[in-house]
């Protein structure tokens, strides 16, 4: 019998989880979000709840919790979702979609979602809660932090560091070795061929930073 496990949003990046879990692992899966919500489905899920009863479902053997919230320029949400559910108790597993590719060696840590057709190649490190999302390239020896979101097809060549919570929109492309700080936003379509510093918003070709926070 598979696993129970609550789905923490059930908004797009919702669909994209469902549609990436396996079955026989998670076979009773119910979704939480707003009240307004509630007995809504999901590509077929239940909405069965809101955050209040998070505990309860806890409590009746859905010990596994996985973030489907996305993030657009902020990882704050998911961070704040995060520190709730570990109050609770919850464990957090990575749901790797099967026709995605993870290279070996290479690390996972908890909470990750990696997409449709995305590569992970060797020596690459997956911080927690990231997203790694549909077609995106993780070269050879990258180190990506926690809460970090790699939009559809990114592109990152080799041993590309990227701090905490730093977003990177679609398409963007990223020089080999370079550094992007943490709390950052790289812009959709840009091309990062030099280190990128903390707190900033950063776009274009090449990709300069434009506003500091």
């Amino acid at each position: 019998m598979g696993k129970k496990l609550v789905l923490v949003g059930g908004g797009g990046h919702c669909k994209s989880i469902l549609s990436s879990i396996d079955i026989n692992i998670y076979s009773d899966i119910v979704i939480v979000d707003s009240r307004e919500k509630v007995g809504d489905t999901v590509d077929g899920i239940l909405i069965g709840g809101t955050d209040d009863d998070l505990p309860s479902l806890f409590n009746n053997g859905y010990s596994n919790a996985f973030i489907a919230v996305g993030t657009t320029s902020s990882n704050t949400n998911r961070q704040c979702i995060y520190e709730s559910l570990k109050k609770i108790g919850f464990s957090f597993p990575s749901i790797i979609d099967p026709s995605a590719v993870i290279a070996k060696p290479s690390l996972i840590e908890e909470g990750v979602f990696v997409g449709k057709n995305a590569v992970v190649n060797a020596g690459s490190r997956i911080g927690r809660f990231c997203i790694i999302n549909t077609g995106v390239i993780v070269d050879h020896d990258c180190s990506i932090g926690s809460f970090v979101h790699l939009s559809p097809g990114v592109i990152l060549s080799g041993a590309v560091t990227v701090g905490n919570n730093t977003h990177i929109g679609t398409g963007a492309c990223v020089k080999q070795c370079v550094t992007i700080g943490k709390n950052t936003t790289i812009g959709m379509g840009s091309v990062v061929i030099g280190n990128m510093p903390s707190n900033c918003t950063a776009f274009g070709v090449p990709c300069k930073v434009r506003e500091e926070l």
